[in-house]
């Protein structure tokens, strides 16, 4: 999913979060909270990723030279 949809996809969970009327404002903003962290530690994981990734390619020559791989 590109980032753009999936920004698209967030922000009608929130807008569908603030029109719930069976939710207190409390529950709603405790709601939106989680949702905003499960993002940020999702973006994290993603860029945690990408840069394990970047190391792995940079190592294997060297590891392949010494004769490791």
């Amino acid at each position: 999913m590109s980032s753009h949809k999936h920004h698209e996809h967030i922000e009608k969970i929130k807008e569908e979060v603030q029109k719930a009327p069976h939710l207190s404002e409390e529950e709603k903003s405790d709601t939106i909270k989680r949702l905003e962290e499960w993002v940020a530690e999702d973006k994290a994981e993603g860029l945690f990723y990408e840069e394990l990734f970047e190391i792995s390619q940079g190592i294997k020559p060297i590891l392949a030279e010494l004769g490791l791989i």
